[in-house]
């Protein structure tokens, strides 16, 4: 890997967790706007609280450098399913907010993806060279 993805990639796993981290007081806390969110589409509490964990989960495996790609690989799964809700029942904006959480939740799919692309070969587990 070259100079400079040494440097994008732990920057884009540190810019996924950070939002994924941020949003766990909302989720744990019981926010209304983050209850207004899994009420509207018909899994509160069980939904926000699971959703939570999994994103804890996601926030730790994309910070190790032996997991990342795991988490790379989660964090597609759960954001694809925000966008889509997004998209769907929920609409672009919520409570106001102006689009803010689906915007960031672009920004996490996109940071994932590039993740993705960047460490491609361990994903799909092909040898960078040839073993004798």
């Amino acid at each position: 890997m070259n100079r400079l993805l040494k440097i994008v990639s732990p920057a884009l796993s540190v810019l996924i967790a950070v939002i994924y981290l941020q949003t766990l007081y909302y989720k744990f806390s019981g926010h209304p706007d983050s209850v207004y969110i899994f009420s509207r589409l018909g899994v509160e509490p069980y939904g926000r609280i699971g959703l939570g964990v999994a994103e804890l989960i996601v926030a730790l495996l994309i910070l190790l450098p032996r997991t990342k790609i795991y988490g790379a690989v989660m964090s597609l799964g759960i954001i694809s399913g925000a966008i889509f809700a997004h998209l769907g029942p929920l609409g672009i904006e919520i409570n106001g907010d102006g689009g803010r959480v689906f915007y960031l939740a672009i920004v996490v799919f996109a940071a994932s993806l590039a993740l993705l692309g960047i460490h491609y070969r361990e994903l799909l587990r092909i040898p960078l060279r040839k073993t004798t």
